[in-house]
């Protein structure tokens, strides 16, 4: 009865349906058109048994069929016969269908897609979800020219392998499936329309990179499927995509780039999987990205730059993750962030500024966390949420709030503290969030004393009453009230339970590698257990070793003092920090101020400067590193000081970053040493590096030719540069320098001396200088002019033609005669003297000038130095010869054939010394000398002639080898002799009659007031000189060298007017090489002085030395 009774009341039903919508149709317009069938259409065929009908909709859903009604009315649009058995379609049911737009065959049995005849092309929708289709074939789905909406959800699809035809698709569904691959390309056709693509709950392992390319693509879901690692590039070609949902994958493995080409997507849903970190690499390109949930993961750190490439983001889900630490960069880039929930973490530090950057934050949510700490003892943890209007705070274990927990939540609307044991608030803890609405806060700890009394009172003021349920747990009078049953008198402090610190721990500095100790104390008047903990940077130290000690105040024994001491033991540069010690027992915890350890240890190079040598004009590179803690400190010296010739001219760059040292463009000033220092607290360090510098050569001076008279000295220049020094090399009209007795080079072959230069010695001379880098050339053309002699036939022709020349050429001649004659027999008197060994002399060292056109800049390349003598060998490599130092550098005396003296002491100081006529005793008489271009007379040469230098004085030099030099020597000098005993003194020799009349007339030119004149004993060769020595006192004298006026010496002439006596000579032993240097300057102790006897008239010189040498400054003093 029930059955016919149902049927009754649908017919009813529908009757009144269509009453209504008779009724209803004139008004709409055609209304009843469209629900009912077209006029002209028979009853038989509206609506055929058991479909429904609804307008242009034929409902033959649910109804277990097996084929299709027939026959179908032609007029309907949308056929449903889902959840039916059909397994097959016949295609000529549906051809009078010329309206037929949608079709919904899901839930089925059909296990291929059907044929539906010549309505296919017109089909829009097509919904086959359900049934038991294996696979896709293009072919079934091509003459569905007109489909938009393809729903395939809940067959038995396998595999998307053969690319789908070209089709009109903008929704396309193939969830819960059993697809396991899909192959590159397969929607490309679709790229075109496709909007939604919906994979859902198939098993999809990995994603091809560039699998789609649908570039209208909007909504892309992958939810519930087996994909672990996304690859960078996997979504490029969505460039539309608006949402990609890929929640409950098991997606372990981000890679950079992975969402890189969807620029454009807004809602990124990647909840319920695997993920461990955030990190900008897999969030690069999601530059409009405005929701990311990543609830149910494994998160446990963000990077610090994560959100670089995410700054609209305005929701983030972070809940039911791992996250134990909010640092200050946690949540940097995100000002639009607008909700944030970190809810069911582990929290349990939060930085002083990790929310700073969350300027347009509205509501924070981090419940059932562990951020107690941070509540209780930081002040500011919340600063920077300027708009933040609610705030959870849910299950955090709080247990006190301080007055300044909320500092900076003044727009703060509600707040949300239940679920925490919180025992004590300071006064006024809330009163500046002014915008407050609603305080959730249900806690039955509460420590009513003095200090909570403010709460009740403020509560009830702001109507929070319904929101707050507290109740005290102190003292125990009140233990269970709720605060509000409380008066305000009952709120008293007559103890303290909770602990308060008494010693603090103390701030200290260590060094790597030493123990220490934290000390912290705490009092409390309650027996509650204690229990210590320390911080370091705001974070527990679990694996702390520590020592903890309990003991009796001695105030009536009522409180108990606890002490706690954290050892550190070889700490680490990852042992500094803030330390921080807290207390607690059942009423509270106490926090000691934060004490900073710092650990230091010395420098030690990474990176040590190495020497360098480079070209000139490169770049040099010096690389100086070091590690130490604190970071240590690099600078740079040059030569140990901070004068750079580089830095002056801009040219020396530094790079602390990348610890390099730049000079470029290098110059030969360049050169030195350069130490790099590195300090720090601890300690410096140094490392030295020299840079030297390759330059090829070159002529600092240019090469100028030179003109010299026959007979004179040449010197050639060739002033070299370069680095290294170059070697030089003398060539003559381009074939090797064929080197003489004549030739001598100075300065490093610098100069080139010829001495007595003769017409050949003309030509083109070639300086080659050479280096590592190169060889440079130059030429010097020397000219010899002839030099008129008493043979000459041009001197003849010219006396011949005046007779006043002829008169004057010929005192010339006689004067050269004359020298040439007293330098023979010089020669006899020094070979004869030399074989005596007993004499009488004053060694001198005079100081050393350096010629006018001979440049000083070489004396400081080595080439002035102490007097040395001894043995060497020439350069020209021919014999070893004996040399006598001199105060410029050694003295080389040489003689040709012509018995002239040549001296080449190898620097450029002793140039002009090769006409000196104290260094070459058998000069004699020295005419004019024409030297570098400059033409000397004879006039400076007269002072060792008219003022008592005569060549007679040069013998009375001792040979500083002489084994008798070192003893004590005594001189005598005798008084001015007579013309006539001198005369008779020269004629006792027994020599032959002209050198007699030579030293006669030699003794008769030199007689006058400058000094003493000597005569010759026959038997001895010694001088004896007159009997009554005058007053005499040696100045300062300076012993000039060619070239240059002589400061001749002031020297008091002996009186000739006393009684004449015999000489008593004091073997004045002649050495023929022996260099006559006179010194007055001081002398250092050590040498006695000279002390002449008038009575005896005699004087005795009394000297003792220490060794050959001879000092470069003597001096001595006559007394009479």
């Amino acid at each position: 009865m029930g059955a016919p009774r149902v049927r009754a009341l649908a017919a009813a039903l529908g009757l009144l349906l269509c009453e209504v919508l008779g009724h209803a149709g004139p008004a709409e317009g055609g209304g009843l058109e469209a629900l009912g069938p077209p006029s002209g259409v028979g009853a038989e065929h509206q609506c055929p048994a058991p479909c429904r009908c609804f307008g242009d909709l034929l409902d033959c859903s649910r109804q277990r069929l097996a084929h299709l009604p027939e026959p179908l009315p032609s007029w309907i649009a949308r056929l449903d016969l889902s959840h039916n058995r059909l397994s097959f379609i016949k295609a000529s049911s549906l051809s009078h269908l010329h309206s037929l737009r949608e079709v919904k065959l899901n839930n089925n049995e059909l296990e291929t897609i059907p044929n539906l005849g010549p309505v296919t092309a017109n089909i829009t929708l097509l919904s086959l979800a359900g049934n038991k289709i294996v696979e896709i074939l293009p072919e079934h789905l091509r003459q569905f020219q007109s489909l938009e909406t393809l729903d395939l959800s809940g067959n038995n699809i396998s595999e998307l392998k053969t690319a789908l035809p070209p089709l009109q698709l903008k929704y396309l569904y193939i969830n819960s499936n059993r697809v396991t691959s899909m192959e590159p390309g397969y929607f490309d056709n679709l790229a075109s329309t496709l909007l939604v693509l919906k994979l859902n709950r198939n098993r999809i392992s990995a994603l091809p990179p560039k699998m789609f390319k649908l570039p209208q693509l909007q909504h892309l879901e992958l939810n519930r499927n087996k994909i672990k690692n996304i690859d960078g590039l996997t979504f490029q070609g969505l460039g539309a995509l608006k949402s990609l949902k890929m929640q409950r994958n098991g997606v372990t493995r981000l890679m950079d780039g992975a969402f890189w080409g969807l620029s454009n997507m807004e809602i990124l849903q990647l909840d319920h999987n695997n993920l461990t970190e955030i990190t900008k690499g897999w969030l690069y390109g999601l530059l409009m990205l405005q929701e990311l949930h990543l609830s149910q993961n494994a998160i446990s750190r963000i990077s610090p730059d994560a959100w670089e490439f995410c700054q609209k983001l305005s929701e983030l889900d972070l809940t039911y993750n791992h996250l134990s630490r909010l640092d200050d960069s946690s949540f940097l880039g995100l000002s639009l962030l607008n909700t944030l929930h970190i809810g069911n973490n582990r929290v349990n530090y939060i930085a002083d500024c990790a929310f700073r950057g969350l300027s347009s934050l509205k509501t924070l949510d981090l419940k059932n966390n562990e951020i107690s700490w941070t509540i209780e003892d930081m002040n500011g943890a919340f600063s920077g949420l300027d708009k933040l209007k609610r705030l959870i705070l849910q299950g955090n274990r709080i247990r006190s709030i301080t007055k300044k927990a909320f500092t900076g939540l003044d727009a703060l609307e509600h707040l949300d503290l239940s679920d925490n044991a919180i025992m004590s608030l300071q006064g006024n803890a809330f009163s500046q969030m002014k915008k407050l609405q609603q305080l959730h806060l249900n806690t039955s700890s509460l420590l009513c004393d003095c200090q909570l009394k403010w709460l009740p009172q403020w509560v009830a003021e702001n109507n929070f009453q319904s929101f707050v349920n507290a109740s005290c747990a102190h003292p125990q009078l009140l233990k269970g009230r709720s605060i509000f049953a409380v008066s305000p008198d009952g709120f008293v402090c007559d103890d303290f339970p909770k602990p308060q610190i008494t010693v603090q721990p103390e701030t200290q500095s260590a060094i790597k590698g030493s123990n220490l100790s934290f000390i912290c104390s705490a009092a409390s008047s309650s027996d509650s257990p204690m229990t210590f903990a320390w911080k370091k940077d705001n974070e527990l130290l679990h694996d702390a070793e520590m020592e903890n000690y309990a003991h009796l105040r001695a105030q009536g024994g009522e409180v108990m003092e606890y002490t706690t001491i954290l050892r550190l033991r070889n700490v680490e540069f990852t042992s500094e920090g803030k330390y921080q010690c807290v207390i607690s027992n059942h009423f509270g915890s106490s926090y000691s101020v934060k004490a900073k350890l710092t650990v230091n240890m010395l420098p030690s190079f990474t990176k040590t400067p190495m020497d360098l040598t480079i070209r000139a004009g490169a770049m040099a590179r010096l690389e100086c590193a070091a590690l130490g803690h604190p970071a240590p400190q690099i600078a740079w010296q040059k030569d140990g000081g901070t004068d750079f010739p580089a830095a002056r001219e801009r040219r020396m760059h530094v790079m602390p970053e990348d610890d390099v040292f730049f000079i470029v463009d290098v110059k030969i000033e360049d050169i030195g040493v350069y130490s790099c220092t590195a300090q720090n607290s601890a300690g410096s360090i140094s490392a030295n590096a020299t840079l030297t510098v390759l330059e090829t050569p070159s002529f600092l001076r240019p090469l100028l030719d030179r003109t010299v008279t026959k007979g004179e000295t040449a010197v050639l220049q060739c002033i070299a540069g370069g680095s290294p020094p170059p070697r030089l090399n003398w060539t003559k009209d381009d074939s090797p320098l064929v080197v003489t007795e004549r030739h001598f080079f100075a300065a490093g072959n610098q100069l080139l001396i010829i001495v007595d230069s003769d017409i050949s010695d003309a030509g083109k001379y070639t300086c080659e200088m050479s280096n590592t880098l190169g060889t440079e050339r130059g030429h010097v053309r020397l000219s010899v002019i002839p030099t008129p002699t008493c043979d000459s036939p041009q001197m003849t022709a010219s006396s011949l033609d005046d007779d006043g020349w002829a008169t004057v050429g010929i005192v010339i001649i006689a004067v050269v005669c004359c020298v040439v004659g007293t330098s023979l027999v010089w020669v006899v008197i020094i070979y004869h003297t030399r074989r005596r060994n007993e004499d009488c002399s004053i060694t001198n060292t005079d100081e050393t000038n350096l010629p006018a056109d001979i440049p000083s800049y070489l004396s400081s390349q080595g080439t002035l130095a102490d007097r040395q003598d001894g043995y060497i060998s020439s350069e020209n490599g021919s014999h070893h010869q004996f040399v006598t130092s001199s105060g410029g550098g050694f003295f080389l005396p040489q003689h040709d054939s012509n018995g002239t003296c040549h001296i080449d002491n190898s620097s450029e100081a002793d140039v002009e010394a090769a006409t000196d006529p104290f260094l070459c005793p058998f000069l004699g008489p020295s005419g004019p000398v024409y030297l570098k271009g400059s033409v000397y007379g004879s006039d400076p040469f007269e002072a060792y002639h008219t003022e008592g230098y005569g060549p007679d004085l040069r013998s009375a030099l001792m040979d500083h080898y002489e084994p008798s030099y070192i003893k004590k020597k005594e001189c005598y000098p005798c008084p001015h002799p007579s013309e006539e005993s001198c005369e008779q003194s020269v004629s006792d020799t027994g020599w032959p009659s002209h050198v007699k009349k030579l030293l006669s007339s030699s003794y008769s030119q030199h007689e006058g007031p400058g000094m003493n004149n000597l005569c010759l004993n026959k038997s001895s060769a010694d001088f004896s000189p007159s009997p009554e020595p005058p007053s005499v006192t040696l100045s300062n004298s300076f012993m000039g060298t060619f070239g240059k006026p002589l400061r001749r010496p002031h020297l008091d002439a002996f009186s000739s007017s006393g009684q004449s006596s015999d000489c008593q000579p004091r073997a004045f032993h002649l050495k023929a090489r022996s260099s006559p240097n006179l010194d007055y300057e001081s002398e250092e102790d050590g040498k006695e002085r000279t002390d002449f006897q008038q009575e005896n008239h005699t004087c005795t010189h009394k000297q003792t030395l220490e060794s050959h040498r001879t000092s470069n400054f003597q001096s001595f003093d006559l007394d009479t």
